[in-house]
């Protein structure tokens, strides 16, 4: 008599509201109490709300009743949700991480720009972070950004890294792209 195989299943949930740890607290107890595990989870500020995105597993049944606890929850909390079944990451053991720095004078397209550059050379983006400030010299408004992508395998990383440069000073960006290196506690 063979076992049944189990396949784990996956939720993505987003979620916006303005308190950041009773946003957490809330969707983690959930998600706990629905016996699902959260697989990963990312938190960030904007203004006077928060954003946070989780990915939750379990079998369908738990899944299920996760997905039917989150409308009463986004009521009771006052936050705004969206939810989507999500399968596993793909393996992808040939490809080659790396992180892209730019500090620039700050200008509407330039995220926009950085994506379409990745975009034409094939690199995925696997996270983006992204701030504004005031320059305290100038006053002026500035950018950083921070790109983790992955390069796909055969990239020639010398001939994209000159590319990459290439196309910052073009649009007069401070950059950089350097291997991922994981962070160390």
């Amino acid at each position: 008599m063979s076992t049944p195989l189990v396949r784990e299943q996956f939720l993505v949930i987003s979620a916006l509201g303005a308190n950041a740890m009773e946003l957490t607290n809330v969707l983690c107890r959930a998600s706990h109490e629905n016996r699902c595990a959260v697989v990963s989870t990312r938190l960030s500020r904007h203004g006077d709300h928060s954003a946070l995105v989780l990915q939750i597993s379990g079998n369908w049944d738990a899944l299920a009743r996760m997905e039917s606890a989150l409308p009463a929850l986004s009521k009771k909390h006052a936050f705004t949700l969206s939810v989507i079944r999500s399968a596993a990451p793909e393996a992808r053991p040939e490809a080659l991480p790396y992180v892209a720095y730019v500090s620039a004078v700050y200008r509407p397209d330039i995220l926009s720009e950085l994506c379409q550059f990745f975009i034409d050379h094939r690199v995925a983006l696997e996270s983006l972070t992204c701030d504004t400030y005031q320059a305290p010299q100038t006053g002026g408004t500035m950018l950083n950004a921070t790109l983790t992508v992955t390069l796909p395998a055969g990239t020639q990383i010398s001939w994209l890294r000159d590319q990459f440069l290439d196309f910052a000073d073009a649009l007069n960006l401070d950059a950089l792209i350097e291997p991922w290196r994981p962070q160390n506690p």
